[in-house]
This record gives C-alpha cells, structure tokens and sequence, in this order.
C-alpha cells in the first residue's frame, strides 16, 4: 500500500467557506482523518455530520516553542501514514501560513497531495477594503524579525492564536511605532462570525479574544514616524543630494567632506570622554551623515552605493570572525585578535607590498608612530625589554641637545621628532595609547591654565600682564586642588 498523505484545508471560517469537492471527501471516505487543530469551526460542523477528527492540541500544551509543536505533529503524521494513507486537515489553505504542510513537502519517505482550500486572504482584503497590489507583508505572528518588516507596506500577522503572541507582536511594534498608532483585529474573516476591530496599538493584546483566526492588519505607516529607519535616512540624504535637494549637499564631494569627517570623529571622542550619552548619540548620528554623503556621492557617479559599503563590511565581519561564523575554536579575546591580525593580512597581502602600508597617511603623527612599531613588534622587531627602550630614548635626547648646541634647526627638528617616536614606542610597550595620555595632558593643563586665568580676573588683573611668578603660584594651587 503507498504510504500517503492527502492534506485538505477547512477554509478561514464557517461551512459555507468550505469547497464542495473537499466537503464530499471528507464525508464520504473511511480513510482516517487528522486535524492539526479542533479549535475550528468547520470541524464542529462536520463533526455534526459524523466525521470523526484526531487532533493534535494537546501537543501545544505539552511543548514550549511552535517549531517543537510542528515538529512532532509531523513526526506523527508521517509514522500513521506508514501503516496507511490518511488526511491531514488545517485551517484555511495548506500552502498559507502552514508550517507543518511545508515540512511534510520538505521529506521524501511518505507521498504528500494538496487538495487546496479556501484561503481567507480575499475575506481579509474584503473586510479591510485593501488592494494588495500596492504592497502587502503577510507575516507569521509566531516567529518574525522586527528588521523585516517593511512599514511602508500593509503588514498582516496570521497566526495570532491567543494574548501571548499578541502580546510579542505589540512589544516589537512599539519598537518603532507610537502606542496610539491604528491597527485592526480581524477574526473569523469572511464568515457569519467575522469581527473587525480597529484599535491603539497599545491595547492590542487585552482589547479582544483572539482565537485560531485572528489576524492583525498594521496600515501603511507614513514617513515622519519612521525617522529612526536606516531606509528612511538613506531616503532623506538622497533627497537632499537630488534636483530638488539643498544647493549645498549637492556641491560637496569626497574632497570637500574630509574637513568633517575628522571634526566629526574628534567631536565623538570628547562626548565619549565626557561620558555623555545624548552626545553620544547626536555626534555617531554625525558620523553616520558622512558616510551617508560619501555613499550618495558614490551612487550618483555611478562607482559605488551605501550597498556596496555595507557589504563590504558584512563580509569583512563574517571573514575575520571565523570563532563566530564558522568553526574556528578559540579560548580567549587574545586568540582572537591574533587570528584577526593574520586573517586581516592575508586579506590585504594581494594589495600591498609591506606590511606597514595598511597605517592611513592622514593619521595623527603620534599615533602613527605608535601603531608602526606596534606592527614591527608583531614581527619580532622590538627591544627585549623596555630598559632597551629607555636607553634608546636618553640617546636621543643627547642629540637633540647637540643638534641644538650646533645650532642646526633642520637636525634639532629631526631629532626631536626622534624622541617623540622613541616615547611612542614607550606607550607602546606599556600598553597605553599615546594620545589619550597626551589628551589628558592637555586636559590637565587646560584646567589648570584656566585656573590661572580665574584667579587674576578676580583680583582685577589681566593676564597678559601678569608674571611668571605670579601664574606659578595658582598653577601649583590648582595642582594642590586636584
């Protein structure tokens, strides 16, 4: 006997909803009949007229996640229709929003036939008096990702069967809309019992019982409440640099631009050192301005888009994290990084000829200095210890002195600049960035000279008039204070 699964859909609603060649089938055969759900009301219809349904929910009750539960109705289902053909009967249309219909296709040992049913999508578009040609999402309530969602569209969750999943699918909507934001609770659509219900979005999951044949309709969400969206900001930047956009975005060019990609930067460093996280927020809001502009300014000579730069780091990403996105074993963040260096150079190895190229020309001379001997070190070019180091820093110091007892100001330039490189080297070894220590140099005498000023001002006194005695003494005094 052919093991065989025949699956037949009960439609969205009542028996009127149910096709005559599936009614016949169902009751006029011998054949066993399966039904993921006898919460239906078809099947209290049928079973009225004597077929007998073997259900599947206490399945639900006994298994913690959906997939579980569709997992083992299939199971199930496959190991009955071993000993004979039997039919499967769920809501609706098989091929809708029936995860256990797909897994059954997806295996080769039993025969699967689709006799169809009514689906209750013309019932929804109906009630809601919606075309869905102008764009239509139809989501599963029990297992979505907020990210897919397109707010521009008409979004439907199925699959909504009780306050819980409601519940889900509010919190990740509140995500991104307001609470008093319209939706509509449909229920039993298309049939005698259907309710439509528009509601805040806040209530939805206390505003109705929800049942087997509840869906949720989210209207298209106009533009000014998706401003935290990144299409809507990639829509904004593109509008700004368009025919009709702002005379100035649409002159500026990667050359014009670089000014403010470094004042950005440095305007997020100083809200990351103030600890302010509005600041935080508002300048890495800044950053990303830049490399939207860049990637507009891209798109529109035609050699690249914000695509391109996004894949290009999602590549990178997954390539130089093969712990994470492979199976690559590490045991500690030093392994990683290791193994970062050495996947980072096999990458740039077809591009470069030394090692050292990889350091940007435009960074700060110190930190240059500091990120070049930390690549020399990696290759065992380095002091043994940091007593090599020091020497090598009283050495230059030495001539740094000659140089300026010869008087040779190109030497004297040179020199200094030899000492500054050797000091970088000595961050370095004890694992402090040279420009946060120099910025909290700077800090500190920015203070302290503002201290000065202070003090004269309130004793009348202008400071381009004071002396040195005098500055010394309220610098020592801000020092004591500190």
């Amino acid at each position: 006997m052919k093991e065989r699964i025949e699956v037949v859909g009960l439609g969205a609603g009542d028996l009127e909803q149910l096709p005559l060649g599936i009614y016949k089938r169902l009751t006029t055969n011998n054949t066993p009949v399966y039904a993921r759900t006898l919460d239906h009301p078809v099947i209290q219809s049928l079973e009225e007229e004597g077929v007998v349904f073997t259900p599947f929910d206490e399945i639900y009750e006994r298994n913690k996640s959906f997939d579980a539960v569709y997992e083992e109705i299939v199971r199930l289902l496959l190991e009955k229709a071993k000993e004979q053909p039997i039919i499967y009967a769920v809501p609706g249309h098989p091929m809708l929003a029936e995860k256990t219909v797909q897994l059954l296709l997806e295996q080769d040992d039993v025969e699967v036939h689709i006799r169809g049913g009514q689906s209750y999508l013309d019932a929804l578009f109906t009630a809601l008096k919606i075309d869905p040609i102008e764009g239509l999402q139809f989501v599963d309530g029990t297992g979505f990702k907020r990210n897919d969602l397109n707010y521009h569209q008409h979004i439907v969750f199925c699959q909504v069967y009780d306050r819980f999943i409601a519940s889900e699918v509010k919190l990740q909507l509140l995500e991104d809309l307001p609470p008093d934001y319209p939706v509509t609770i449909l229920d039993a659509a298309g049939s005698k019992e259907e309710k439509v219900l528009t509601i805040p979005l806040e209530e939805l999951d206390r505003s109705l019982e929800v049942s087997n044949l509840t869906s949720v309709y989210i209207p298209p969400v106009p533009d000014q409440l998706l401003h935290h969206t990144f299409n809507r900001l990639r829509e904004v930047i593109a509008t700004l640099r368009g025919p009709d956009g702002c005379p100035w975005d649409k002159e500026q060019t990667h050359e014009s631009l670089k000014q403010y990609a470094i004042e950005e930067v440095y305007e997020l460093i100083d809200a990351i050192n103030a600890e302010d996280d509005e600041g935080i927020v508002e300048e890495l809001g800044d950053v990303l301005l830049q490399v939207m502009l860049h990637s507009q300014i891209g798109e529109d000579e035609g050699y690249f888009s914000i695509d391109d730069v996004i894949k290009s780091i999602t590549d990178k990403m997954i390539f130089r994290h093969p712990h994470v996105f492979s199976n690559v074993k590490v045991d500690s963040s030093q392994e990683v990084t290791v193994n970062w260096e050495e996947l980072k150079h096999k990458e740039k190895a077809v591009k470069r000829k030394s090692i050292v190229e990889g350091i940007p020309r435009s960074l700060p001379s110190l930190l240059k200095a500091y990120k070049l001997q930390h690549i020399a070190a990696k290759v065992g070019f380095e002091w043994e210890d940091a007593r090599g180091i020091w020497e090598k820093l009283e050495e230059e110091i030495d001539e740094v002195k000659s140089a300026i007892a010869a008087d040779n100001e190109q030497e004297i330039k040179k020199e200094l600049g030899d000492v500054l490189f050797v000091l970088a080297n000595l961050t370095r070894y004890y694992q402090i960035n040279p420009e946060e220590a120099l910025s909290l140099t700077n800090e500190k005498f920015t203070r302290r000279f503002s201290y000065i000023e202070e003090k004269l001002k309130e004793k009348g006194k202008d400071i381009m008039h004071s002396n040195l005695e005098e500055m010394d003494y309220y610098w020592n005094e801000a020092k004591e204070r500190e």
